[in-house]
């Protein structure tokens, strides 16, 4: 199923994001996890692409198992940074070959070894030139993209950073999901700019569950997101005791939820990554809005 008949259904909606293991050795732990997680029946689930393709032969083997046992809709990721056309192809190939109609398509992280390497000459710049590969390989395929709240790492502004966007929601780009966020207003401000701007598809708020204090630095490192002082206060209190702060976490990332259905927000996407329990609190919090 595409992932924009999902969203078009306009009922409260919970999708869940888990990554492949980075080594053969983890393959089978991180296929129970994300079994564990398929089990809750979201409504879809999406894979990474390790960066650089680091991870990328174990994308469709777990996008591909969460179909066919439990009947999930699976969103695999594909990235292009530093692949060759070649390599693109290929993958565009063997996503085809298992089944999987919906794809997000992204730049990706520059791999720490090429980071400085002249790029001028490389196939694929940024998420634009997949999108386009995509669709010339097949129309059918259901492309989403990434999208900041804030605003993109190496953008000038976020007002060049909504052009950028336009771009590729016109190249071909059906829907949109989120980078990690903590104040929801910084989305609804958002919305309002890109539906200004003629940005039209569907938007998919991201919501990561931060339940361990090391998980911050990462996150702010990773999206630049703002923290709120409430956020903030929240870590400065639970951040020393594990137990207390995965609580914390999850009931601040829950909170963020409901207040997005109560603003008109359908769908909402969670960075659980690989933690069944975690998927499992935050959609038991929200049995009863979710008719689960």
């Amino acid at each position: 199923m595409r992932i924009t008949d999902l969203l078009n259904k306009n009922t409260h909606a919970l999708s869940f994001e888990v990554f492949p293991p980075k080594t053969e050795t983890g393959f089978e732990s991180v296929k129970e996890a994300t079994e564990e997680i398929a089990k809750l029946h979201p409504s879809f689930m999406s894979v990474t692409y390790g960066a650089g393709g680091g991870t990328s032969r174990y994308t469709l083997d777990i996008a591909k198992n969460i179909k066919e046992l439990y009947g999930v809709p699976t969103l695999a990721h594909l990235t292009c940074v530093s692949s060759t056309k070649e390599t693109v192809r290929e993958k565009i190939r063997e996503i085809k070959a298992a089944g999987i109609t919906n794809v997000m398509a992204l730049r990706g992280d520059l791999p720490a070894a090429l980071e400085g390497a002249d790029r001028s000459n490389w196939d694929y710049q940024y998420a634009i030139d997949l999108i386009a590969e995509l669709k010339a390989a097949d129309a059918s395929f259901c492309i989403g993209g990434a999208c900041y709240p804030e605003i993109h790492p190496e953008s000038i502004s976020q007002k060049e950073d909504i052009k950028r966007l336009k771009d590729k929601v016109d190249a071909g780009c059906d829907f949109l999901t989120t980078q990690m966020f903590f104040d929801n207003n910084l989305l609804y401000n958002f919305l309002y700019k890109i539906r200004e701007a003629g940005i039209t598809v569907p938007v998919i708020p991201g919501i990561m569950p931060i339940t361990n204090a090391n998980q911050v630095e990462r996150a702010i490192k990773l999206s630049g997101s703002f923290m709120p002082q409430r956020f903030k206060s929240l870590v400065d209190k639970f951040g020393s005791d594990p137990a207390a702060m995965k609580q914390a976490g999850i009931a601040y990332a829950t909170d963020q939820i409901i207040d997005l259905y109560a603003n008109g927000i359908t769908n909402v996407h969670v960075y659980s990554m690989n933690k069944p329990d975690v998927a499992a609190k935050i959609q038991s919090n929200l049995s009863d809005i979710l008719g689960k």
